[in-house]
């Protein structure tokens, strides 16, 4: 096992502001870029002290955390920043993270100008020589800011900064204390299926098959699919996503997105005569049909899932007078249809599969004529991931879900893991991860909805090992081959 996280304070006035103020080992290690800490290649490193800005807008007391830490010849990744940083904001603390560079000897006038120039946000004379001998990526810097180009060093008023700089410093210990004990060796057991499944892989292609096609802008109706990371990325290739059909012009290409909507918002897009590309997924346009058949029939139809959710909105849409939203066990104990004898039921898709199988346990026990879906409606990589998470978490001290929370299928993961008696926690990416989790975790599961992006799991476990040694084990449960054709509009 590697030993709990150190603190290397350069100077004897930072190493006094730290080491009445955190339980973290503090070590001073000397002012300079020739100075060095003999036992750096144990395990992971903070180097924190004062620094003088570079970046516009830092003022003494701001803080900084390297997200790479940079030399003449250097450039050493600092894979646990996000996760200082996060915990400096939890603080309530100004705190900036980017690049931070360590020079031979002071910098100032042009040569300070000109590091400016490189994008680093900060300037100081050891972290790299300290960090250069930490196991690759297991250093991270936190710089409080004494100096700015405007204030420089050899300048009135320094005193007063410098202070301000070391009550910001000890005022950062707290965080400093988490790293250290979120600190050590971990195994990682990946889930297996997770992250994108077929439906949400189709209805991205199809937005970016529509602006090759037709070109930027293209409007999605609400989140193509649910997750931030997805929707960011596709507006910044010309995507543009708008709440309702009035706020697109008409005439205009819009994509539906992948959660499905209710016929009137067909008609509203031909009332406005705009290009449909819908990227509803297959799996949901299902429900929509036995929805459709159902009512046909004149039956009334109990929908089981959250009434607030995009796709139970636009399935209700097929036939209001007809369905029933039926949220948890306790309302299907409740519900009263116009005729016993005449009822069916269908599913949102992305619940957890005791939740809904509970709920609709109780519709059969009341209604012996209930009509059911041929073919179950949770759709299979909700399943999957559900199976794969729960054996996960069966393993694991702590599991983390990726996605979004707007994501119904992310909530449930995190909900079936934390069933299974371990702490499970969602979050959007790796920087939103809080180091007080972590501490004592030697072994973490972690999965992705089906809206979340493949590579925030890489980043997730490269962050991670900048806490310490990591070994990976993959955990799957089946594996997936499905795809879904794209609609005629851009195939």
């Amino acid at each position: 096992m590697t030993r709990p996280g150190t603190v290397c304070a350069p100077l004897r006035s930072e190493w006094a502001a730290l080491r009445g103020a955190t339980c973290a080992p503090v070590v001073r290690t000397g002012r300079g870029p020739r100075r060095r800490y003999p036992d750096a290649a144990a395990g992971p490193l903070a180097v924190a002290g004062v620094a003088g800005a570079l970046a516009d807008g830092l003022r003494p007391g701001d803080l900084v955390v390297a997200g790479v830490i940079r030399a003449d010849g250097l450039e050493l990744p600092s894979r646990a920043a996000v996760l200082l940083h996060g915990e400096l904001r939890r603080l309530g603390l100004s705190a900036r993270l980017g690049p931070v560079y360590s020079a031979e000897r002071v910098v100032t006038g042009r040569a300070r100008a000109e590091l400016a120039g490189s994008g680093a946000l900060a300037v100081d004379t050891e972290t790299a020589f300290l960090a250069a001998d930490a196991p690759a990526g297991q250093a991270v810097a936190l710089r409080a800011i004494v100096d700015t180009p405007d204030a420089p060093l050899l300048h009135p008023g320094t005193i007063g900064r410098g202070l301000r700089a070391l009550r910001s410093l000890r005022a950062a210990a707290p965080a400093l204390d988490r790293w250290s004990a979120a600190t050590g060796e971990r195994e990682l057991l990946l889930a297996g299926p997770r992250s994108f499944c077929a439906g949400v892989e189709r209805a991205i292609e199809i937005v970016e098959q529509a602006l090759r096609r037709f070109g930027a802008p293209v409007y999605v109706r609400r989140q193509i699919v649910h997750n931030s990371h997805v929707v960011t990325e596709l507006a910044g290739r010309g995507a543009v996503f708008v709440d309702e059909l009035d706020q697109v012009p008409e005439g205009s290409v819009v994509v539906l997105a992948a959660h499905g909507v209710a016929p009137e918002v067909r008609r509203q897009a031909e009332r406005r005569s705009l290009r449909v590309v819908d990227g509803t997924c297959p799996l949901v346009s299902k429900v929509h049909a036995e929805v459709r058949k159902f009512a046909a029939a004149d039956k009334t139809v109990f929908l089981i899932g959250h009434a607030d959710h995009e796709e139970v909105i636009g399935t209700r849409g097929e036939a209001p007078e007809n369905v029933i939203v039926v949220a948890d066990p306790d309302d299907a104990a409740r519900v009263t249809p116009p005729d016993p004898d005449r009822v069916a039921y269908v599913m949102q898709t992305t619940l957890a599969i005791a939740e809904a199988e509970a709920t609709a346990s109780v519709l059969r026990q009341r209604f012996p004529a209930l009509s059911v879906p041929r073919k179950d409606d949770i759709c299979y990589a909700t399943t999957n991931r559900q199976h794969a998470v729960r054996a996960v978490a069966r393993e694991s001290d702590l599991v983390l879900v990726l996605g979004s929370r707007n994501s119904s299928n992310s909530l449930r993961l995190a909900e079936v893991a934390a069933a299974e008696g371990v702490a499970a926690q969602l979050v959007e990416d790796a920087g939103e991860v809080e180091l007080s989790w972590l501490a004592g975790a030697r072994r973490i599961g972690i999965t992705a909805g089906a809206s979340a992006p493949p590579h925030l799991v890489d980043d997730l476990v490269e962050t991670l090992s900048g806490l310490g040694a990591v070994r990976v084990r993959h955990i799957s449960v089946t594996e997936e081959n499905i795809r879904f054709n794209l609609p005629r509009e851009v195939s």
